[in-house]
């Protein structure tokens, strides 16, 4: 076997967490809107979700001030706006309005929902220590949203450097899980 050495930076794209989501905020009646693949699931019940937020990032600002986002869950469909927002900074552009994306009020939350994603998470911050080390925050979910009319939806997973995998085939295996 003749394996070669391989780049840590692009370790990332070998093991992808999940999903892409929009992670929505809300400061002063100023939604926004971020595109993020650094989250992983912690626990079960309550849901709690580890996410990695650059400090350099809008979003990063205002999940600190408010300790509460929503993560928006968007279809493959929603792609190339999905690319689109995490190429440019809610400082300077209004993402709702700038890639037609309609704000749902939330029932839990300040932050809006994204009404075109299939399911959303109404979030609030659980914990900050590894905020200040690492960017990490841990956000418990209050409220989760779906759309039953949307079946098998097909989700994005972020490679690196502009690299979209699109997950499609499903198998069921046998499992304890309940």
């Amino acid at each position: 076997m003749a394996k070669k050495s391989f780049p840590l930076s692009r370790v990332y794209g070998l093991l992808e967490p999940g999903p892409v989501v929009m992670l929505t905020t809300s400061r002063k009646g100023t939604p926004n809107i971020m595109t993020l693949s650094w989250h992983t699931m912690m626990e079960f019940e309550p849901p709690l979700i580890g996410c990695v937020i650059s400090g350099r990032n809008h979003s990063f600002d205002t999940l600190l001030a408010t300790k509460e986002c929503a993560l928006n869950i968007p279809a493959a469909e929603l792609a190339e706006k999905v690319a689109a927002i995490g190429n440019c900074s809610g400082r300077k552009v209004d993402k709702f309005a700038a890639f037609h994306l309609t704000p749902v009020a939330a029932t839990r939350i300040e932050a809006p929902l994204i009404a075109e994603c299939y399911a959303n998470l109404e979030c609030r911050v659980a914990d900050t220590r590894l905020v200040n080390k690492y960017n990490f925050f841990i956000l418990e979910v209050l409220k989760a949203w779906i759309d039953p009319a949307v079946k098998n939806p097909r989700t994005l997973h972020h490679r690196g450097k502009g690299v979209f995998a699109v997950d499609s085939k499903l198998i069921k295996l046998p499992s304890r899980m309940k």
